[in-house]
């Protein structure tokens, strides 16, 4: 039996498992819900990162699962033999750092003991150290606030000075009021999609691997064709029906080889995330590469 991670952060997994794809040739997948496992200890957002994605691959939690940038860099750092499977194009337009107009906090050099609320351990986490290293600041120069999902409400009750926002939050927080952009993450960041899993399982199950990458593919292809429809597997209502559809129109669906630009991309996130405190060692993010497995997401 196959395990496969999920939660709603991932859209490609998320709908995978709601469309019954993969079950078409893996018919004994089993699917679980990250959110119904353990949370495992959430260290404070000053002192480090929550590592629960890559705990889960190895203590029986999945064999294969979908994240933001960050936690495979958090999983090779607790020592986890992680190899990559596959990346996202950039997905850009999907969020920024911004803060209140009038707040007089215009750039990431404005950011000096402000408090700063992002989703801690996510590609947010990844985004404002590549901010606050482009204006000369550090971790320690700010304080950081593990938001979760209620970043938008904490700045607009003025509990935080600024935001690492993401769609389709962040589209929540354009409607009450403009916000200023601080940074956008083009330019800055490439904030993609992966996918990961152990060494052993991609090693010793390659064709159970290349089926759910082509599954991923062909559920991704309809999420291209149909956005609303897709859309209404994560929304609450037709408001949040709206939201979704927007925020998956803007992201870029497929999955592609892993690239020595995303590589040098990683590890300079590592380097960044070690030198604040963040993780404890140094990696080297390319000792997660398998270069062979560029077959089974290139393949027809």
């Amino acid at each position: 039996m196959t395990r496969v991670g999920f939660f709603p952060h991932n859209n490609s997994l998320w709908v995978l498992r709601h469309r019954g794809i993969l079950e078409r040739s893996l018919p004994d997948v089993e699917w679980v819900d990250l959110r119904s496992l353990p949370a495992g200890a959430r260290p404070a957002p000053t002192e480090g990162l929550p590592s629960v994605h890559g705990d889960h691959l190895f203590d029986g939690g999945y064999d294969f699962i979908g994240t933001g940038s960050t936690p495979p860099v958090t999983a090779q750092a607790r020592g986890h033999d992680i190899v990559y499977v596959a990346i996202s194009g950039p997905r850009v337009d999907n969020g920024r750092l911004v803060s209140l107009p009038g707040s007089g906090i215009d750039s990431p050099a404005d950011l000096a003991g402000k408090r700063v609320a992002l989703g801690h351990g996510s590609w947010q986490t990844t985004l404002l150290l590549f901010a606050l290293d482009q204006a000369g600041l550090t971790w320690r120069d700010i304080e950081p606030v593990d938001a979760g999902n209620e970043g938008a409400q904490l700045l607009l009750d003025g509990k935080v000075d600024a935001w690492t926002g993401s769609y389709p939050a962040l589209a929540a927080l354009e409607s009450e009021t403009e916000p200023r952009t601080l940074i956008e993450t083009d330019g800055l960041f490439s904030h993609r999609s992966l996918w990961f899993t152990r060494r052993d399982f991609a090693v010793e199950h390659r064709d159970v691997l290349a089926e759910i990458v082509g599954a991923l593919q062909e559920s991704d292809a309809w999420i291209r064709a149909n956005p609303r429809e897709a859309a209404a597997l994560f929304a609450d209502g037709d408001d949040d029906l709206d939201a979704w559809e927007h925020a998956l129109r803007g992201r870029p669906f497929g999955l592609l080889p892993v690239s020595d630009e995303f590589v040098a991309e990683q590890q300079r996130a590592a380097d960044l995330l070690h030198a604040n405190g963040l993780i404890d060692r140094k990696i080297t993010v390319a000792d997660a590469v398998l270069p062979d497995l560029a077959e089974l997401v290139t393949r027809d």
